[in-house]
């Protein structure tokens, strides 16, 4: 792609998500989402390839469906209440459609299905930015919502958090399994957004670290399926070693980074009395912590026999820059100490 156009693009992309960040009136927050989205459309499609283009096309359609529903739930609640501010949603009709519209945007459970294909046809880099970045200003929208009736969030948190586990067990493809785990992982963000958005922030960071951390591995393996990982160690031996790391990191076991929102979520589901909902989700990330265990066995315990093509890749020279991998990956393991840190920076 010519690099002027690239840069238009990526500056699009940056446009779109600080005009909702910013914004405080609902035509001005939905501008910034389709801006958002049309600026990230031509990147999926820069690879002539027919998963490519079918990706884009379900993503344009997905996001354009949330949007018409977005306006549409806005406009309901002018004509209702009056008000087109974000913070002065009090009619529970537009507020709940505004929720599914956003939920549909960042692909929540019931309306996840459009994430998995998508991201399987895209490339690395551009999967990257749709698991990430593409997150931010749905979520901007969804912490600004004071719904007095917090049911909706939790159902489709949880059932999230369910179908993010139970939908990346019989996976293959890492490109599907990211974005399972990227379900499970909203879910638990949303789980906890009307009782403490701090916590949903933080878990925000945490999930955009440690996914930035899994997707430079893949790119620097060149791995999109689970049988490349096996020949991982004659790439990257040394980070080979550190990869099942960073994905117990995102299953959430002590003392990696990914504990740390997953700890402070159920200590404050407790501080709610709400033991059941804690139970629930913990047993959920079960369910997430088998297929991360199943990348680690493919990456560390299983070798593909040691041929001329399997030791090939010694010789090949990776162009892929380290140091954004090397901070990525050095946080996503040993950030836990700074938990306290952490949330008195969110809290100021």
């Amino acid at each position: 792609m010519n690099p002027y156009i690239l840069t238009t693009l990526l500056f699009g992309l940056g446009l779109g998500t600080t005009l909702t960040f910013a914004s405080s009136h609902w035509l001005l927050a939905w501008m910034g989402l389709e801006i958002n989205t049309l600026a990230i459309l031509p990147l999926m499609a820069r690879h002539y390839h027919p998963r490519a283009v079918e990706a884009t096309t379900k993503y344009f359609l997905t996001q354009a469906a949330a949007a018409a529903t977005l306006l549409f739930a806005t406009m309901t609640n002018a004509w209702l209440t009056g008000q087109w501010d974000i913070q002065q949603m009090t009619h529970p009709l537009p507020t709940t459609m505004i929720i599914v519209a956003l939920a549909l945007k960042i692909g929540l459970a019931p309306v996840h299905s459009w994430l998995p294909e998508v991201l399987q046809g895209l490339d690395l880099t551009t999967g990257l930015i749709l698991s990430t970045w593409q997150k931010l200003a749905p979520f901007a929208l969804l912490m600004q919502i004071q719904t007095t009736n917090p049911t909706p969030l939790i159902i489709m948190g949880l059932l999230s958090t369910l179908v993010g586990g139970w939908g990346g067990l019989n996976q293959t493809q890492l490109r599907k399994i990211l974005a399972y785990s990227s379900i499970a992982h909203l879910g638990w963000m949303v789980l906890i957004l009307q009782f403490s958005p701090t916590l949903t922030l933080l878990t925000l960071l945490a999930y955009i670290l440690m996914t930035l951390s899994m997707f430079l591995i893949f790119k620097m393996n060149k791995a999109t399926t689970i049988n490349a990982l096996a020949i991982s160690w004659s790439k990257t031996p040394a980070l080979t070693a550190l990869t099942p790391l960073i994905l117990l990191s995102l299953g959430g076991l002590p003392p990696l980074t990914g504990f740390m929102p997953k700890w402070l979520i159920l200590q404050e589901f407790t501080k709610q009395d709400l033991p059941l909902l804690a139970t629930l989700a913990a047993l959920t990330a079960l369910l997430s912590l088998y297929f991360y265990l199943r990348l680690s066995y493919a990456m560390t315990l299983t070798m593909f026999p040691n041929n001329l093509v399997g030791a090939t890749p010694w010789r090949l020279y990776n162009s892929q820059l380290t140091l954004p991998l090397a901070t990525s990956t050095t946080a996503t393991i040993l950030l836990l100490p700074l938990t306290p840190a952490a949330l008195a920076l969110l809290t100021t």
